[in-house]
């Protein structure tokens, strides 16, 4: 009983400290997926099931909590995720491949570590 009580105290407090440590530092996702971008068929990036581990921003984070709080489904938030992906891994943080379309479904498994 008493056990019960300090895990319903304890456990938000600590929800909400990685919470706010990951809007801060920003995150890690590892995950298993299809992921790629639309092209010419025979490219290396059409879509294809990879490994990635990606660090992503804080404000990544924010946004899919931000999201998840409003009450956006899985598909909403996949979408933040293949923003972000793209802009990180194919765009290389902006600086090269603007405006491709990203791709990024079939989620096998997906990980998020705080930095």
């Amino acid at each position: 009983m008493i056990e019960d009580v300090v895990r319903v105290w304890w456990q938000p407090r600590v929800r909400a400290r990685i919470q706010a440590q990951a809007e801060a530092r920003g995150i890690v996702l590892h995950a298993r997926a299809r992921f790629g971008f639309a092209s010419a068929a025979g490219s290396s990036d059409d879509p294809r099931q990879r490994l990635i581990t990606q660090e992503l921003s804080g404000a990544v984070a924010r946004e899919l909590f931000a999201a998840r709080d409003a009450g956006a489904g899985e598909r909403q938030q996949v979408v933040i995720l293949a923003r972000a992906l793209g802009h990180a891994y194919f765009r290389d943080w902006g600086r090269r491949a603007h405006g491709l379309q990203i791709t990024f479904s079939d989620i096998e498994f997906a990980d998020f570590i705080t930095r």
